[in-house]
């Protein structure tokens, strides 16, 4: 009854994800190659280890028996493989990280090329997706994101801008056709573009000034998925569609060539940057490792903190 480690491996990522192609996608392998490694796994162990459906792929009873006793034990495995890499010269391995995609646009490109210069043989897998997500079924050795989000049981390392900032802004032309709004309720009456999570939620617009908070949910003419469809609603703006909400670092590029002006400047919200976080363990993976030395690094030249 001797099943390979691969095979193994397969049945714990298809399980964590919930279906041969979101498992196959996360490690960038095939659905076939998946599904034949658990059917070999299952064959040698003789019982069926998931429900198959059209729709989903559900650990059978024998499934979650294995996978208790299986999925630690295979994060040892891990861990005493990785432990080899601290004989080497240079750390070796994958690091996959889920971040989001504010993230990967406005922190990672100050820290990425640098790592990946200064550590050639780690790879680097991004997941960049802006809902919240549990890094262990992502398949994620680590993930960003700010405070309000963070789980008490990880360690924390600040990353990138210490003091971020919400900016509004429109279109000149938007602003000559509609006018300039004078406070965050006259949004209400106004033309904006919007932002919503994957559970269909639309955030609140919040404001602050001189200790008074304000929130607002406007309406307008374009909702976009928030994240990966942001962009599109910058384009809006630029074209004159709507006021948009968005992170100030975002949206400088088009506010110093004039294509977008400030709106409600000085209801600006500031909050606090984003974290690195990854559970405590006792044996950190060499890339990870790595990585979080390298952006400690960063943060001590740069005084611990940049805006």
């Amino acid at each position: 009854m001797r099943v390979g480690l691969e095979d193994l491996q397969a049945v714990i990522v298809v399980a964590q994800a919930g279906g041969f192609r979101e498992a196959a996608r996360s490690i960038s392998s095939s659905p076939s190659r998946l599904s034949d490694a658990v059917r070999r796994a299952e064959s040698r162990l003789g019982v069926r280890l998931f429900h198959r459906t059209t729709r989903s792929v559900v650990p059978t009873d024998a499934g979650r028996a294995l996978l208790e006793r299986l999925t630690p034990a295979m994060t040892e495995v891990a861990s005493a493989l990785d432990a080899v890499n601290v004989f080497r010269d240079r750390p070796a391995g994958t690091l996959r990280l889920h971040v989001p995609v504010s993230a990967s646009r406005l922190v990672l490109p100050h820290l990425v090329p640098g790592f990946l210069m200064q550590y050639p043989d780690i790879q680097l897998d991004i997941v960049a997706d802006s809902n919240v997500v549990n890094i262990f079924e992502a398949g994620c050795d680590a993930g960003i994101r700010y405070e309000e989000c963070l789980e008490q049981d990880m360690i924390a390392v600040p990353i990138g801008p210490r003091v971020q900032r919400f900016a509004v802004a429109a279109a000149p032309a938007y602003l000559r056709r509609y006018g300039r709004p004078g406070h965050p309720h006259e949004l209400l009456d106004h033309r904006c573009l919007l932002g919503k999570y994957s559970t269909g939620r639309l955030p609140e617009w919040e404001f602050e000034k001189d200790g008074e908070v304000i929130r607002v949910r406007p309406s307008g003419p374009l909702t976009v998925s928030i994240g990966a469809a942001v962009d599109l609603a910058v384009d809006a703006a630029v074209q004159g569609v709507g006021i948009i909400q968005l992170f100030e670092q975002w949206l400088t590029p088009y506010l110093q060539d004039g294509s977008l002006e400030p709106v409600l400047e000085p209801w600006w919200l500031s909050f606090s940057g984003p974290f690195l976080y990854y559970p405590d363990r006792r044996l950190v993976p060499a890339p990870l490792r790595a990585f979080i030395e390298h952006v400690r690094e960063q943060n001590r030249a740069s005084g611990g903190v940049r805006s």
